[in-house]
């Protein structure tokens, strides 16, 4: 048997009583699933980005973003049947991952193009995380925001200098105002997720989890447009092949999980409605460059409703005491859900899971967030 392996200083167990975060260490044990591993992943030239642009994007955010805790939580791995290892993306910079694929782009600009600024759309957080990255490089960025997005995310983005836009709630009006901008401007489109340098931005949390918590078996990631989730497939199958990704998606109450639908045909899905769920940071369609990443490298979809992922925002709220948007507790809905073990032999005999909680901008005055934590559920 191996010996134990402390876990870093930064790893630290929540439980509901509140008390500081003590150090856990692991049980040691090697992964769930069979001796010999899966093949390691094709050819890195077949997707957007591979593990050398995650490392040289780890280098680059080294000082700009934070290194972000593992939290750990016994009650809560009580209820889930194996320990779960928490990824706190609530305090990266902007209150979620979405800094490090930004920050990462806007470093990459030359300075002429970066005098011109950046523009993208988005529903909220990665808005507020390109304003940021571009308030530290001292360039102008346009933002294009649906109407109907968050308003604390709003705020962020125009309190970190984002110049914003508001516009109708469809992707066809974020994609063409966005291009008006751009060519009024010259600015440089970052997209929120179908971007190489965003990829390898979000991968470095798969870099950071792993070094911190070394023998993971699975790790749960809410997916959307799949930026993140690509990311981290191409970080965690580089370094441990046997390490599950598993995505979590909300089915919406229209039933369109267009990630699990893509899965189950092998190809894009691309008609599929938006979802109606509370989880308004996934509600993006797969891209082109994140879907073949997302197509061979994440093992299963586990799609979970609006209820199971407000029970999960509860548990995280009051058991770890740390605030997560719906959008963020996905991942820890997912592991809960009888959905997990049932998908596949191997996340069944997964007893070390690392859990993405990707964000923490909840929208307090949203009339339906109160709606989801009526009385009566609590």
């Amino acid at each position: 048997m191996a010996a134990p392996v402390a876990a870093p200083p930064r790893a630290a167990a929540r439980d509901g009583d509140g008390d500081p975060p003590e150090p856990r260490r692991g049980s040691g044990a090697g992964p769930a699933g069979p001796a010999v591993p899966p093949a390691a992943p094709p050819a890195a030239s077949r997707y957007a980005a591979n593990i050398d642009d995650i490392r040289a994007a780890a280098a680059r955010l080294a000082g700009h973003a934070h290194v972000t805790p593992v939290l750990t939580c016994s009650s809560i791995d009580k209820l889930a049947g194996r320990s779960l290892f928490f990824k706190c993306e609530v305090f990266q910079k902007g209150g979620a991952f979405k800094f490090r694929g930004a920050f990462n782009s806007v470093s990459l600009l030359s300075d002429e193009a970066a005098r011109r600024g950046v523009a993208t759309h988005s529903s909220g957080n990665h808005a507020a995380a390109l304003a940021l990255a571009a308030q530290l490089r001292g360039i102008p960025a346009h933002i294009v925001v649906p109407r109907d997005a968050p308003a604390c995310k709003v705020d962020a983005a125009r309190g970190y200098g984002g110049r914003v836009v508001l516009c109708d709630p469809t992707m066809a009006a974020r994609e063409a105002a966005c291009a008006e901008i751009v060519a009024a401007t010259g600015a440089t489109f970052v997209p929120p997720y179908d971007h190489g340098p965003v990829i390898a931005g979000q991968g470095t949390i798969a870099l950071e989890l792993l070094e911190q918590v070394p023998d993971l078996d699975a790790i749960v990631v809410p997916v959307s447009g799949g930026g993140m989730i690509s990311g981290i497939a191409l970080a965690a199958k580089s370094i441990n092949p046997r390490c599950l990704v598993l995505a979590a998606e909300p089915r919406g109450a229209n039933d369109a999980a267009d990630a699990a639908a893509s899965k189950a045909r092998g190809e894009r899905v691309c008609d599929a409605p938006k979802p109606e769920t509370i989880a308004d940071g996934l509600q993006a369609r797969l891209g082109e460059l994140t879907w073949p990443v997302i197509r061979d490298l994440v093992d299963e979809v586990i799609t979970v409703s609006d209820d199971e992922i407000v029970d999960a925002m509860r548990l995280i709220m009051t058991r770890m005491k740390v605030v997560v948007e719906p959008s963020g507790a996905a991942g820890l809905a997912a592991a809960l859900s009888p959905a997990f073990a049932a998908s596949s032999p191997r996340a069944a005999a997964a007893r070390r899971v690392g859990v993405i909680l990707c964000g923490g901008n909840l929208d307090f005055d949203a009339r339906r967030f109160w709606e989801g934590w009526a009385p009566a559920a609590l």
